[in-house]
This record gives structure tokens, sequence and C-alpha cells, in this order.
């Protein structure tokens, strides 16, 4: 019988009741100028370290022996920004596990920098998120990002230090930035041929016509809208696999169901999917089909509209607990498109769809038979890929002929689309590119290259390219002419735009040795399509050469960038956390334990309990003292006499436990229980009885100890041993309890 853990139900008790003081951390703020520059510090050191992956920087030296912050500037530099451009040099990053990690992409080298100013950290993380951004939406141009962004943080803070309006900067920018995203569509070409494919996808991995091959053979034979992933390879070599599978935009509903340590996502292997239109909170729909897995010892994966309530909290209770092989999903799309959906699903894993209208079973109900199996299944927190699905192939041929009549059939743009994804899902497969390579470092920084270059080619399918090495941001630099702000603030941030847009063909220019004023003034007397090659350090048709850039990879860019930035320039406060200071040890607590002297500073290491006095572990120590000075002096000492000697008495309870029953002294109002734990070397005190003179009985656990010792303790009342040997702290004496 399958065996579930279930959550132990919660004993409130006195203690848990009471109201615990809360401890509020004191905040660091500072204003205006002071923390505008150490932020400005933080974004140029994450900035130059992205740079570095643009080409060589200056020496240290250039930054001054006496400014530790410059230093660490300059040596950042040299971290991320080769990325961007021909002359990209690879980044060694340190890992806290495993090999250093060898990169060129920039996302990854700025994710790796934390700094230890918090002002200076906060503003590096705002250009992280430029850069992560980007990354996400059109999975390349993080440098590109990152220097736009400097740029335009940097000359919008001067602009305000000279009384310049943050707020109609901020506006101004934004005016600019809508105007160049028209301008790039104008300038954009279109990439329709694999000629065409492979080149942007060479240029993207850095000029390896391998990989561009690779991507440009895959989106051959799997569509361009087809689902391509980049796994481990086997052997020294790339390899090109297409595999009968399914992927949509729906990840893991909770991230407790994550099973691998190498990124976020669950893998299963041959597992069965149970699928379902309808919301799922009882655990009891779900066991069956639980009992009916777990009977083949395969993995389940539940897809149904949502998971919620108790059968969510059992499912991750038992993956937590007990390692269940379980997962849950939400269902992709939305209305018919989500039933559609679900029953491309279940014929491609050859499953049935519980709560459909055309099938009447219940999930209490389901039959082995009702579950669908794949070879496969990855999870993320956005989407999920089904490989080797168990579906018969007959069916999933008149699905698809039934969805490409739709496509014919359908006058709705939006309706054309979706069909055409879930044609893409169904009958396409999923391509998949395996990297090769003689070690884990090298294999892990190929596979940066062919994520980059997939996604770069994926945006140049979508909306385009335009002349690369920063041409096309130059070409747009006519357009803010055109514009009409309302107020000089305004007119001030289109110029701060203008400026920033000549930054990523000046830093290419500057790391391949030359003047990079001459180089954006020459470019810029060009043609549309003409560029700087840094390469070859001669002025080409950069679409002739190769040179290109997706559009929307530029276009996020300088989005995410001037979104950021722009914002940036509009706090005028900033609220860290203090630094926790270290706490020296108290002394002093242990120091009488024969040859454990040593450990008198362990008296600090104590805890607050709040109710009345608890049920005590084994080799505890009772005793009813003071609390703090601030809340009262403690108890005199008693001479060594057991308070209330004709109260204690021995006994067994219901359960067969040896117990100590005393009733407990009634207390000052002042006054409070302290409880001292040999074995754990703790003291914890007791406030919750404070204004009562009655507190409640307590009982000490014995451990089946037949003879016990109590024994007076400095500023104590009475004193209980149970562990059989006596307390000799302090050197007082003991007495028998009984």
């Amino acid at each position: 019988m399958f065996q579930m853990y279930r959550l132990p139900r919660v004993l409130r008790s006195t203690a848990s009741l009471c109201i615990s003081p809360a401890r509020f951390y004191a905040k660091d703020v500072r204003f205006g100028p002071e923390v505008r520059a150490l932020m400005l510090q933080g974004v140029d050191i994450l900035a130059d370290a992205v740079a570095v992956t643009m080409g060589p920087k200056s020496s240290i030296s250039d930054a001054g022996s006496n400014s530790v912050r410059k230093v660490s500037s300059v040596i950042m530099s040299r971290a991320s920004a080769n990325y961007h451009g021909v002359q990209g040099r690879n980044v060694i990053l340190e890992q806290s596990w495993g090999s250093p990690k060898i990169t060129k992409d920039g996302v990854t080298v700025a994710k790796g920098v934390e700094l230890k100013d918090k002002f200076q950290n906060i503003g590096a993380r705002l250009v992280q998120d430029v850069a992560n951004n980007t990354n996400e939406e059109a999975g390349d141009g993080t440098t590109t990002a990152t220097v736009l962004a400097r740029a335009i943080a940097k000359e919008g803070f001067d602009k305000i230090s000279r009384g310049a309006n943050p707020i109609e900067i901020r506006r101004g920018v934004m005016m600019a930035v809508d105007a160049i995203k028209e301008n790039l569509k104008a300038l954009s070409r279109p990439v329709t041929t694999p000629e065409e494919i492979a080149q942007v996808a060479t240029i993207s991995a850095n000029g390896d016509s391998k990989i561009g091959g690779l991507i440009s053979d895959a989106m051959k034979r799997v569509g361009k809208e087809g689902v391509i992933t980049v796994k481990d390879g086997k052997t020294l070599l790339d390899e090109l696999e297409v595999i009968e599978g399914m992927k949509f935009d729906r990840g893991y509903i909770s991230p407790y169901f994550i099973n691998t340590t190498k990124g976020a996502k669950v893998e299963y292997q041959d597992a069965y999917i149970l699928l379902s239109e309808k919301k799922i909170s009882s655990v009891q729909s779900i066991i069956p089909a639980l009992e009916l897995a777990n009977s083949q010892r395969k993995p389940l994966i539940i897809v149904a509209e949502d998971l919620d309530g108790e059968a969510l909290t059992t499912l991750v209770v038992n993956r937590l607990k007990i390692g269940l092989q379980v997962a849950a999903v939400k269902a992709p799309g939305f209305g018919d498109n989500r039933k559609a959906t679900l029953q491309d699903i279940a014929i491609a894993t050859g499953g049935v769809v519980f709560g459909d209208e055309s099938n009447t079973l219940k999930l209490e109900d389901v039959q082995l038979s009702d579950l669908g199996q794949m070879g496969e299944i990855v999870i993320t927190k956005d989407d999920t890929l089904i490989l080797k699905g168990k579906g018969n192939k007959s069916d999933i041929e008149r699905r698809a002929e039934q969805i490409r009549d739709q496509i014919e059939n359908t006058t709705s743009e939006y309706e054309k689309e979706k069909l055409q994804e879930r044609l893409a899902r169904l009958a396409s497969g999923v391509a998949v590119l395996k990297v090769g390579g003689s070690s884990e470092v090298e294999v892990n920084e190929k596979k940066d290259r062919v994520n980059d270059a997939l996604n770069a080619t994926r945006a140049a399918v979508e909306e385009g390219i335009v002349p690369g090495g920063g041409t096309a941001l130059l070409r747009c630099i006519p357009t803010l002419d055109n514009l009409k702000p309302s107020n000089d603030d305004q007119q001030t941030g289109i110029a701060i735009v203008r400026k920033a847009l000549r930054m990523p063909c000046m830093q290419i220019a500057q790391n391949a040795g030359v003047d990079a004023a001459v180089v954006v003034s020459k470019v810029e007397d060009l043609g549309t399509d003409h560029g700087y090659d840094a390469l070859n350090n001669e002025y080409v048709n950069m679409i002739e050469k190769g040179i290109i850039d997706p559009t929307k990879v530029v276009r996020t860019a300088l989005t995410d960038a001037a979104g950021v930035a722009s914002l940036l320039t509009t706090a005028e406060a900033v609220v860290t956390e203090l630094p926790k200071e270290e706490s020296s040890m108290g002394g002093g607590g242990m120091g009488g334990m024969g040859g454990m002297g040593g450990m008198g500073g362990m008296g600090g290491m104590g805890i607050s309990i709040l109710g009345a006095p608890p049920r005590v572990p084994n080799r505890v120590l009772l005793t009813a003292s003071g609390l703090p000075p601030i809340l009262g002096q403690p108890y005199p000492r008693t001479g060594g006499k057991i308070f209330h000697p004709s109260a204690g008495q021995l006994q067994h309870d219901r359960q067969g436990h040896r117990r100590l029953r005393r009733p407990w002294p009634s207390l000052p109002p002042n006054q409070g229980w302290r409880c001292e734990s040999l074995r754990r070397r703790r003291q914890v005190t007791s406030e919750s009885n404070l204004g009562s003179r009655d507190p409640p009985s307590s009982r000490v656990r014995l451990g089946g100890v037949a003879r016990q010792r109590v024994m007076p303790v400095e500023s104590a009342e009475f004193g209980g041993q149970c562990a059989g040997r006596p307390v000799t702290e302090r050197g007082t004496r003991s007495e028998d309890a009984n």
C-alpha cells in the first residue's frame, strides 16, 4: 500500500501564544549627491567588468595606489567587456564549487560581480538587472545594454548635480528612446534564407562557423518556430539530434519540486503524466494516480488548470520528506486554447484528459492506461519540455492534419498564430544541440556561446537584422534632431541619449587601440550600412561583411538600459541595512566543570523562550533566579538548602516515565524563570510569567534514572539533575532528591 507522509497537527501551547518582543534592525539612510556618487561607482565597476569582454583596458597603475575602490574598479573592468565585438576575450570566474568557469558571456560575468559596499552594490545590482532583462528577452546584447546604461546614468548624475530636474530628464530620455526604436524598425532587414541564419549564428558564436551551421541546420529541420535545446554531448564533437517531443510555456508550480543541482529545473526519465482541465485542491483525488505511479516505480507529472491547497501542500511535503518523484505544472494557454493544448499533450503521450466534456471519468477512478507516458521531461520555472512521448503515431498524424485544416480555414491572425504553435509542438519535434569537448570547462564555455548564438538567431528571425558594431545606433542619431521637447531639461535628456548612442562604437574602437573619436566621426559620415571593422581596422559594408546585430537585441538593450538608468537618476535617498556586528562571547558560565574550565566563554550563547517553564530534556538544571538587571534583581542565595524540600516527589506518569514533580515557587512581578542546559551549554530565560506570582507547574523528565540529585547553585532556589550525575557548578554541594 502506498504510504504518504501527512503533516502533523500543530499543537499550540501557552508559550507559543505569548507575544514575542520584535527586534527591528537599524538601517543606514543616505541622501543626495553622496549616495548618487557611491551608486555611480558601483555602476562603473560593473560596467567596466562587462566591458573587459570588449578588449584590453588600461593597467592597474592608472587607478592610483591610494584608492582601493579605484584599483578594484580597474581589476573588475578586466572581467566582462570582451564579449562585445570581434576582440572578445575570455573571463575566468571563481565558483564556490567545481572548477573555475571560463566564459565570454556578458550576463554571466555581470552576475559574478558583488561589491562589499552596500551602496555601490545597489548601483551594480541595478545594472545587473539591465543585463538580465536584456538577456531574458532578446538572448543577447547584455554588453551593449550595460555600456548604454552606464553612459546614461553617468551623464544623468552629472546634469542633476548642476541643477537639472531628474523627472524631466527621464521624460526626455524616454522620448528619445521611442523615436530610436521606430528608426531601428526602418533600418531592419528580414532574415529568411538558411545562409543568412547561419551568418547571424556564426557572428553571435564569436565567429565559430561550425556552431552557426548547426543552428541553421536545426532551424531547417524543425522550422523557425520549432523547439531547439542545448545539452552536454558525450563526444569531442558537436552534434545535432532531432527528437520527437513538445514544449509549452508553463513551468513548475513550486520550486520545491526541483530535483537537480545543475540549474533550477526538474528532470525525470520514463515518467507518467496526469492531465486535468479542472483545478485540483483535494489530495484524495490524486492519491490513486500517485499509488499507480509508485507501484510502477516511476515519476508522476501532474498538469492541471491549477494545483493548490491541501493537494499542493501534500505533494511538496512528500517530495521533501520521502523523496516522492512528483511535479506539478499549470496547463498552458487559456479557454479553448488550453483545452486543445491538453488534448495535444494527451495524444502525444497516449493519455486522457480528465474533466473534459467528452470524458466522464473522475480522477479518483484513474487507471494506469489513462496516464500518458514519456521518455524524458525537463521543467524549468518558465517552460516544460516533453521528449519521446509514447503516443500512437497515427493518432499524432491525424491530430496534426486537423490543425493544418484549421489553419487554412481560420481568418483570425491570432488563432492562426496559436494553431501554428500547436502544430510545431506536435509535429516538428525538438532539435537537440549536443555540445562536445575535452573537459567540462571547455563544454560549459562552448555551451554559453551556443546559447547566445541560438537566442540571437531567433531574435534575428523574429525582427530582422541591422548593421553591427554600434553602427545602427549611430544611424539613429539624426532622428533625435526632429524631436520637440517641452522644456530644457527634456532637451538635456535627449542630449544624454545622443551621447550614449556613440558609446558602443567608441568602446570597440578604443579596445582596438585606435582613436575612438576619429572612428565615430568617420562612421557617421559614411553610408547607412557602412561601419568600422575592428578586426581588420577598415571601414566596410557591415551587412556584406557579415558584421550584423539582430534588431530585437539592439532595441531591447537600448530600452532596458534607458529605463533603469534614467530611473536611477531620480533616486534621492537609499536605505540599506547596517553591517551586522559580531558579538563577543561572554565569560564565566561554565568555569567549574572539572577539566572544562576553558568553556567559560559559552555563557553568551543565550536564547529566549516565552511561556511557562517548559518540559526540559535530559541533563537539564532548572533554577529560579532573577532576570537581567533591566528587569529586576536576582534572588539571594539560599545557603545550599532545597527550596520547599517537602514538595518534591519522584513518581511514574501514565506513560511510565519517571518524573520529579514539584510546584514552582511564586515570584515577584519583576522576576522570571531561568533554565540552564548542561548538554547544550545554553541559558534560556522565560519571561511569560512576569507579573504572575503563581506560575503553572512543570514536570522534568528524569530519563528512567532511579536516583536523582538536587542541588542549590548561586542565585538559585532549587535545582534538578536528570542524568544520574551530581552537578558541581561553582563547587556547590548536592543533596539526594529522594
